[in-house]
């Protein structure tokens, strides 16, 4: 019997940076606080799953550099209880990093990339012949340079590693990092055929889908549905998720749509939003991998981001499963 979770893909470490206001180019920012963090999904994901469930198998495979950065993400991994055979280390890079802003004027979050290790991940180091895993959760397209390419007769990188995860007998999920629509379009449609579920966020189905979704900030939920229903006509997954700041809706192959409202967040709670969608996406997916509604596993995925808001760091203030609900309850839903 299959059980737990196999991360895959981007490793990096996170410099969250809160700042009074993103400045104007030539302007200064005055910086509140520095906090090292890892970041990406392969890690993000895996650290909220192991927080929301210590029981659960995890483990990850990626690339880092062989340096004092590609240490501290280890000492993450092994802080956590992750599986980290398949995490690779490399001297010919450095491990990628991501400058992470965020204002507390506006809450919103800038990011700066410097990709090193990111360039020299490929299909090769990827590996699931004796994962027993259940889940495959892989991303972040767009970021990779040889994984964005061709490989061999595959359109790109990441429909090679999907198709050995499906040999391998994995259910596979996929995860995007903000890009240009195109781009997304580029490396994301030729991946749907190899997916069981897709969850992403209301630019990203849009984005997807060629549809416009969100309209001066403001997401158009009846758009953000025609978008998934489109995705999910475009591949061959069983479900289809979005979430966005008021809520979140499900589309699955047998008929069955939702709308869940999402956690009230007050201002004062609200620190910062990074790492808030790896939250939510790791909250449904436990909720999925444990047999729960669509609906059950909606709300445990807004919780679980609600729980990670409360701080600018990636996973820093998730708690397990019942805390993250039990939060919910107190702060209360959103109207539908």
């Amino acid at each position: 019997m299959r059980r737990g979770f196999v991360t895959a893909g981007t490793w990096c470490v996170d410099r969250n940076i809160t700042v009074d206001s993103w400045p104007k180019e030539d302007m200064a920012a005055v910086v509140r606080n520095v906090e090292l963090a890892g970041g990406g999904c392969g890690c993000n994901f895996a650290v909220d799953i192991r927080k929301l469930d210590p029981s659960m198998p995890v483990s990850t495979q990626g690339l880092i550099g062989a340096g004092e950065m590609g240490d501290f993400l280890i000492g993450i991994a092994d802080e956590y209880g992750i599986d980290r055979a398949g995490l690779h280390r490399t001297s010919e890079a450095q491990t990628q990093m991501t400058d992470a802003y965020v204002s507390t004027q506006t809450g919103r979050r800038t990011h700066i990339l410097f990709f090193a290790a990111a360039d020299l991940l490929t299909p090769d180091d990827f590996d699931f012949s004796d994962c027993n895993a259940k889940v495959l959760h892989l991303g972040l397209p767009g970021i990779h340079k040889l994984m964005d390419a061709p490989w061999g007769d595959d359109a790109n990188g990441w429909t090679t590693v999907l198709r050995k995860a499906k040999a391998a007998g994995l259910k596979t999920n996929f995860e995007f990092v903000a890009s240009p629509e195109e781009k997304i379009r580029e490396v994301g449609l030729p991946c749907l055929q190899y997916l069981d579920t897709l969850v992403v966020n209301d630019f990203e189905i849009g984005a997807l889908a060629s549809r416009s979704t969100v309209e001066d900030g403001v997401t158009d939920v009846a758009a953000v549905f025609d978008a998934a229903r489109d995705v999910l006509t475009k591949g061959a997954m069983d479900l289809v998720a979005v979430h966005f700041t008021s809520g979140a809706v499900l589309v699955t192959r047998d008929g069955i749509e939702v709308f869940q409202p999402s956690v009230k967040v007050s201002d004062e709670n609200r620190k910062g939003a990074n790492g808030a969608g790896d939250a939510f996406a790791a909250g449904f997916q436990y909720g999925i991998h444990e047999g729960w509604s669509g609906q059950d596993a909606l709300k445990l995925g807004h919780a679980t981001a609600a729980a990670c808001l409360r701080s600018v760091g990636t996973y820093t203030t998730v708690g397990t499963v019942e805390e993250c609900l039990d939060l919910a309850q107190q702060w209360g839903w959103r109207d539908a």
